[in-house]
This record gives C-alpha cells, sequence and structure tokens, in this order.
C-alpha cells in the first residue's frame, strides 16, 4: 500500500512539473555607446534582446562624462557594442569599470568597410570614426552586429539574421534613394563644408568634395589657425552653403559664413539621432533628414561669380 502510495505522488508531482509555465529565459543584455549605434542592435535583435544606451539622442558621443544610470547598466550587461577608432573617448572610463571579460565589440574597427583618414586637426591621418555615415559603412556594422548577437544568442540566430537581412534591404534602398536625390546637383555646387570631420563618408560615398573645420569634436574646437586656412579655402572654392551639425556648437560655421558672406545651413545629424519627435528619430530618417537639407542647400543652379 505504501509503495502505491509513493508511486501516486510521484506522478502528481511529475504532471505538475510538466504542466507548469516554463520560466522565461532571460534576454541578451546589450549596451551600445550612442544612439546611432542603439538603433541598428534594436533592428537587429528585436524582441530576442534589450539594448540600452549610454550618450542619448541629442548628446555628443565624443564628450560625454559616464553617469550612475550608465555605470549601473555596464556593470548588468552581457555585451557592449561601440564605434572605435576613439569616437568615444569616454571608454577609458568603461574599461576600467567593467569586468575583463565582458565583451566590448568595435564596430567600426571590425567591419569590412574602407576607412578613410581625418585630413584635418589634431587627429589628421588617423581613420575618421565616421563610417556610419555611407548606408553602406552602416551595413558592414550590421553584419559585425548579427554575427556577434548570434554567437552570444546562438537559440535565435534565425530570427537575428532574418532582420539583419530587411535590415540590409532597407539600407540598399535608403542609398538608391540618395543617389536619385543628389544626382542632379551640378558638379560645381557639389561641396561640402561642415563643422567636424563627420560627413567624410557620405561625402565619398556620393561625389561630393569636402573640407572641414577642425576633426573630431573632443579636440580643441574653432582654432584660430584652422579658422584662418578654411577662411582662405572659402574665398577661393566659393561653396553654396556651409553646414553645421546638431551636436557641435553653431557659432564656428557662423563665424565663417559670414567672414566670407556665404549661407549657413543646418543642422545635420551625424553623432547623435533626434529624439523621437524631431527630424532624425531613427538612421533612415536621419540620412533622409541630411539628404534634403544638402539638396535645398546646394541641389539649384548657381549664378556665375
Amino acid at each position: 500500500m505504501r509503495n502505491k502510495l509513493i508511486n501516486v505522488g510521484s506522478l502528481l508531482v511529475a504532471l505538475l512539473l510538466a504542466s507548469a509555465p516554463a520560466v522565461a529565459e532571460s534576454p541578451l543584455r546589450v549596451v551600445t555607446s550612442f544612439s546611432v549605434i542603439a538603433d541598428l542592435v534594436k533592428r537587429v535583435a528585436g524582441d530576442n534582446a534589450s539594448v540600452d544606451v549610454i550618450v542619448p539622442p541629442g548628446e555628443d558621443v565624443h564628450r560625454w562624462e559616464l553617469n550612475p544610470p550608465n555605470v549601473l547598466a555596464l556593470e548588468e550587461t552581457d555585451l557592449v557594442f561601440y564605434n572605435g577608432f576613439d569616437l568615444e573617448p569616454w571608454l577609458r572610463d568603461v574599461q576600467a569599470i567593467v569586468e575583463d571579460e565582458l565583451p566590448m565589440v568595435a564596430l567600426a574597427e571590425h567591419a569590412d568597410y574602407p576607412t578613410l583618414p581625418l585630413t584635418v586637426g589634431r587627429y589628421e591621418n588617423s581613420a575618421n570614426p565616421h563610417m556610419w555615415m555611407a548606408p553602406q559603412g552602416a551595413a558592414a556594422y550590421v553584419d559585425v552586429i548579427v554575427d556577434t548577437l548570434s554567437a552570444h544568442a546562438p537559440d535565435h540566430a534565425e530570427a537575428f539574421g532574418q532582420r539583419a537581412d530587411e535590415l540590409k534591404e532597407t539600407l540598399e534602398e535608403l542609398d538608391a534613394g540618395i543617389r536619385e536625390r543628389l544626382g542632379g546637383i551640378p558638379q560645381t555646387n557639389r561641396s561640402l563644408v561642415t563643422s567636424e570631420a563627420g560627413v567624410a563618408y557620405f561625402a565619398d560615398a556620393y561625389d561630393f568634395e569636402y573640407t572641414a573645420l577642425w576633426g573630431v569634436n573632443h579636440e580643441t574646437l574653432g582654432k584660430a589657425a584652422a579658422m584662418a586656412r578654411l577662411q582662405a579655402t572659402l574665398a577661393d572654392k566659393r561653396p553654396p552653403a556651409l553646414f553645421y551639425e546638431s551636436t557641435t556648437p553653431k557659432i564656428h560655421m557662423d563665424a565663417q559664413a559670414r567672414y566670407v558672406d556665404l549661407p549657413l545651413a543646418g543642422p545635420l545629424y551625424v553623432d547623435a539621432l533626434s529624439g523621437s519627435d524631431g527630424p532624425a528619430a531613427d538612421y533612415v530618417a536621419m540620412l533622409r533628414h541630411n539628404t534634403e537639407l544638402l539638396h535645398a542647400a546646394l541641389g539649384g543652379a548657381r549664378e556665375d561669380d
């Protein structure tokens, strides 16, 4: 009789265990350095990973200072994506905080896309870190993202791969749209001049001559020698317009525009997305906004000087 009771009890326990809801698997926890990378990672990760961002939309990725919520997110994450090529100088603080075994993946440094050098500023001849500004560069980031996520959460590799393929198709369509929109700009107007050298990859992809006042935002901005150099270039070439970026002080390019009597247009979005209610709430919207701004400022036929 005792054996029968034991058997019945064992059967009840087995039935209860079988009918109990499975404990939900904790999603992969990912931290990204700034809003542009966060958008790309979220599009690939979907619901299969939680994605946090250190530098929020609207803030300059170069000059960020870590705060307590950033530190907490880094202590709890499984994986970090950042750009690399010294875009995020505050990463030295991150590396002092995190565990040695925490994977930190530099997307630009691992991307299969040719680098361009910085041609001005303190870091001249170093790799220009703003590779994401060309859709083809962003697609190379996506390849690194999907491979990394799949390695850390192999059960979701198929879903990651499908989303990555869809995103790359979107980037191809974006590239084609930009080429069509900017293709009609006269060759004499195909000149871009910005504060920071953040649009070099975009200019290279779409056949624009490119000049900037400084290389990256974490160097000293608006040095007298750099201002004088650019003034001489502008007086000689007289491009249709000058441009400033959303995360850089407008004052420097405004001074240049006034000095040479040229229009000033902006902001271009480069180092940060806008807020959700702004014109550059995601990567695709960012490049479309920039494209329309360039078309409006450079697209018309120029009068003979």
